[in-house]
């Protein structure tokens, strides 16, 4: 858990620990924002409801803007973090199939867990839905394999493959959210207001 334990001002146990509380505490934000509540999720697909496409965009464009003006202070190294390695075609499959799973349940796989924890049977059923199709991946890797693994394209980011100034791809992303913002409250004030 960066910066703390890398530079040894705490041990290495304290990861479990720190995650946990970090955890807990996204657990609570989640269920005190009304995040557990499939209907809620779902409605920025059938256009009632936009807070999770502002609050997760949000969330994201703070957290980069933050990340890039702690690395030019000099409180963050950015060639330290930690980059997850892109299989485009997985993405694209994996991010498809979960797409239709959030559409048709009303959760991702964190907010079904928060649900859970609540006691909300459709999301002990979706729950089970994810360990089934865990299971089934598992059981089947062989034939996804080539999938999987022949669109590797390394632990790259969008700058880099597209070759820009982080800066630019941050500027973007900030236009697109705020045009998505615009668009989303035009969207919900022409659809019918559902209560739930």
């Amino acid at each position: 858990m960066g910066p703390l334990i890398p530079n040894e001002y705490l041990s290495y146990e304290w990861n479990i620990v720190i995650a946990l509380l970090i955890g807990l505490v996204f657990g609570f934000i989640l269920e005190s924002s009304g995040f557990s509540s499939s209907r809620k999720l779902a409605g920025v697909f059938y256009g009632y409801d936009f807070a999770v496409l502002k609050v997760f965009f949000t969330a994201a464009i703070v957290s980069v803007i933050g990340l890039y003006y702690m690395d030019y202070l000099g409180w963050v190294d950015m060639s330290m973090l930690y980059v997850h390695p892109t299989y485009i075609w997985g993405a694209i499959v994996g991010g498809a199939i979960m797409g239709l799973g959030f559409i048709t349940g009303g959760f991702c796989p964190g907010t079904s867990l928060c649900a859970v924890a609540i006691g909300k049977l459709d999301a002990w059923v979706y729950v089970l839905g994810i360990m089934v199709g865990v299971l089934i991946f598992s059981e089947a890797f062989g034939g996804f394999e080539s999938l999987y693994n022949d669109s590797y394209l390394g632990n790259i980011t969008l700058a880099e493959s597209l070759e820009l100034p982080a800066s630019w791809i941050i500027f973007a992303v900030t236009i697109m959210a705020l045009v998505a913002f615009f668009i989303a409250d035009i969207i919900r004030k022409r659809v019918s207001k559902i209560f739930y």
